[in-house]
């Protein structure tokens, strides 16, 4: 690991190309065949595959593919706002928006550069997000691939008004796993949640790990920094490890909801499964000059197994 950090060139693993709609998308690699591939469309990530070349993030087979709506998977910005829960639209702007990338941003820890791979991009507010959200920002993301694979997004969110402003985040992921019954979530159990499906009523969690047997939709409270996603028919576990994110959304909108939506295949739910370090329940508030820091990190590995603590420490939690 040491010998591949030492020569790997990061910027001989990025290349920038353009989608059929003239839109930048930059490609991420490793050393061992992995790569990620983020579009300037959103700051969205739309791929992530391992160093045997399979997908690790869904994209609905029926998804729109034109700004400025969002694409139906990979990893969506949702900011200033997740859900419904405000004034504007259904997970705010930041997604429909065309990023840049950012030359010379704001120097980030050398532990999230050292032998990786990685862009930085950068969203303004524009003077048509000042008429429906009036509060000045700078956001700038930074998403990276590691040697080994593990897929990691930080989002920096600086406040340049004047006065105060809050807002609610998520990193709204789509998994791709083999068949929803045969997956499970674990690191969640016994954990307040309020059920979107019921008027976001607050419940508490009863079983030993999260199944899906009909649709989901919650945001769990005060979350671990990690929750493990177990699909068992791939024999494949998601370590999803989060920071500056308190909050957990588990989504699938199951049978009846698929049918409803025009951007998503009706049997699609059977192989998806979002699970989204968010901040929700409590707005982040941001005094003038203040930044907020939210990470997400992604390893996917063989087998079902849960970290344990030291794996956990090694990966930088």
């Amino acid at each position: 690991m040491g010998h591949y950090a030492a020569v790997w060139d990061d910027k001989a693993a990025t290349e920038i190309t353009k989608d059929w709609n003239g839109i930048d998308q930059v490609l991420l690699r490793n050393p061992h065949g992995a790569s990620a591939k983020i579009s300037l469309h959103g700051g969205q990530v739309i791929s992530w595959r391992n160093d045997q070349g399979e997908e690790l993030l869904f994209t609905s087979n029926k998804a729109i593919f034109k700004h400025p709506k969002s694409m139906r998977g990979g990893i969506q910005i949702c900011y200033p706002q997740f859900g419904d829960c405000g004034s504007l639209d259904q997970h705010g702007f930041a997604r429909n928006k065309i990023w840049v990338i950012d030359e010379n941003p704001p120097p980030l820890h050398s532990n999230e550069s050292f032998g990786k791979s990685f862009v930085d991009l950068l969203l303004k507010s524009s003077e048509e997000d000042l008429k429906q959200w009036p509060h000045s920002f700078e956001f700038r993301l930074r998403v990276s691939l590691a040697i080994d694979g593990d897929l990691t997004l930080i989002s920096r969110v600086r406040n340049i008004n004047g006065k105060p402003f809050s807002f609610s985040f998520a990193y709204h992921t789509y998994l791709s796993v083999s068949d929803i019954s045969e997956v499970r979530v674990e690191g969640l159990e016994t954990l307040d949640y309020l059920d979107n499906l019921s008027k976001r009523e607050l419940l508490t969690e009863q079983g030993d790990a999260i199944t899906f047997e009909s649709e989901m939709d919650r945001t769990y409270l005060r979350s671990p920094k990690v929750v493990a996603v177990l699909d068992h028919e791939r024999k494949r576990t998601y370590v999803i490890g989060k920071e500056g994110l308190p909050d957990t959304v588990v989504w699938n909108p199951w049978e009846k909801k698929s049918k409803t939506m025009t951007d998503f295949g009706d049997e699609e739910y059977k192989s998806m499964l979002c699970v989204d370090g968010a901040a929700l329940e409590r707005p982040i508030t941001l005094k003038p000059g203040e930044e907020w820091t939210g990470k997400l990190m992604l390893t996917a590995v063989k087998s079902s197994f849960c970290f344990d603590q030291l794996e956990l420490q090694s990966k930088g939690f």
